[in-house]
């Protein structure tokens, strides 16, 4: 995709980002929140993370935001620092042109070159082929499956859970005082 532009997310890409999210959360099963959450909301999710230290990008087509990506903390515990979980959301109007796995590659950068050594994604749906293929052609392993979790649009939902190492990965201890803080 010659017109696409990924570059870190700004306030000003909010609006964007909380309609397309918007949308997942009252359409898909990608997410499994209910509720739309408004823009406030979403601000206060995105300077979290920022303020975190963690990558949160834009994929620009035609100068519009069409998609974003971020990392977070997996889990809270300090053990867990090094380990962070993954989300990439697109306007529908953008699937199967790229975006996603351009995103998600450039996520995967940011999070290494930040000493990251893991990468986490919990695709909500099982059936959600598409984030599937997206996290397998960019390197992640499928580690299991929670069945029956989540309770969206009137039926059960899973969970896929899929890996990806980062780096050195679990290959080398990490540089302990230099590596992220999400404690």
């Amino acid at each position: 995709m010659s017109d696409l532009l990924i570059r870190p997310a700004t306030t000003d890409d909010l609006p964007a980002i909380t309609a397309i999210y918007d949308e997942a959360v009252r359409t898909g099963t990608a997410t499994f929140e209910l509720t739309p959450p408004d823009l406030a909301e979403m601000t206060r999710r995105f300077e979290t993370l920022t303020g975190g230290g963690f990558p949160y990008l834009v994929g620009l087509l035609d100068g519009r935001v069409a998609g974003y990506a971020y990392a977070g903390p997996y889990r809270p515990r300090p053990a867990y620092r090094f380990t962070v979980e993954n989300s990439v959301y697109l306007d529908p109007a953008t699937h199967r042109r790229g975006l996603g796995t351009a995103l998600m590659r450039e996520l995967i950068a940011q999070c290494e070159a930040r000493g990251f050594r893991q990468m986490i994604a919990v695709i909500g749906d099982s059936a959600n082929s598409g984030s599937v293929g997206v996290h397998r052609k960019t390197g992640f392993d499928m580690i299991g499956t929670h069945r029956n979790v989540g309770f969206k649009f009137g039926r059960w939902l899973d969970t896929v859970m899929m890996q990806r190492a980062l780096g050195d990965g679990g290959e080398t201890v990490p540089e302990l005082e230099a590596g992220p803080s999400n404690a």
